[in-house]
């Protein structure tokens, strides 16, 4: 008997499917992981994502572990370093938009009251915990929902940027704020027990 099928497009590559495998999907218990993730998907815009999950330890590397308290205090010259090196995507706006995006973390991280106010912060957009969404081949995630776009909206306002409402929907889904595998895929289950626990 075949296993049942997985989500369709991690068949693309070995990385890909490793993601998909390991990570994607799986709702955060650690808001550094979804700073990260948020990092990945901002370089991600105009590319698929592949292009990004090749260039994430050099990432890792070159953007002081993902910390956002390192990165908030990148400066100019930082980013015209940042700029000359081959291995990551060189692009000053997404460059300059991580940085920014690393001081707005940390001023939210202090408005909802500390490190561990910001799932909460985030959860609150899906009703308080992962949204169990039964996507199937007919039924495929779109790009944004009206979720992505006031996590979005909130984002702006509080300062962040380049987190439209597609982004914030990627982040949604690779952070297991919702579960957009589908029902067929194994990882599906998975990561409604993941959250259920």
């Amino acid at each position: 008997m075949n296993p049942p099928p997985p989500c369709h497009w991690m068949q693309q590559n070995e990385l890909l499917q490793s993601f998909h495998d390991h990570e994607w999907g799986e709702p955060v218990a650690d808001p550094d992981i979804l700073f990260e993730y948020l990092v990945l998907h901002t370089f991600q815009l105009g590319f698929d994502f592949p292009v990004v999950l090749r260039r994430r330890e050099a990432f890792r590397e070159l953007l002081a572990g993902f910390d956002p308290e390192k990165l908030a205090r990148f400066r100019e010259a930082e980013v015209e370093e940042l700029l000359l090196n081959p291995r990551i995507i060189r692009n000053r706006r997404k460059l300059e938009a991580t940085i920014q995006n690393a001081r707005a973390w940390l001023q939210l991280r202090r408005e909802v009251g500390g490190q561990a106010q910001l799932l909460p912060f985030f959860y609150a957009f899906v009703g308080g915990k992962p949204l169990d969404v039964q996507r199937s081949s007919d039924n495929p995630p779109p790009v944004s929902t009206p979720a992505s776009l006031a996590l979005s909206q909130e984002l702006k306002r509080r300062g962040f940027v380049m987190t439209g409402p597609v982004t914030c929907y990627n982040l949604m889904q690779t952070a297991g704020l919702v579960n957009d595998h589908l029902t067929s895929c194994p990882r599906h289950a998975e990561c409604r027990q993941l959250a259920a626990g």
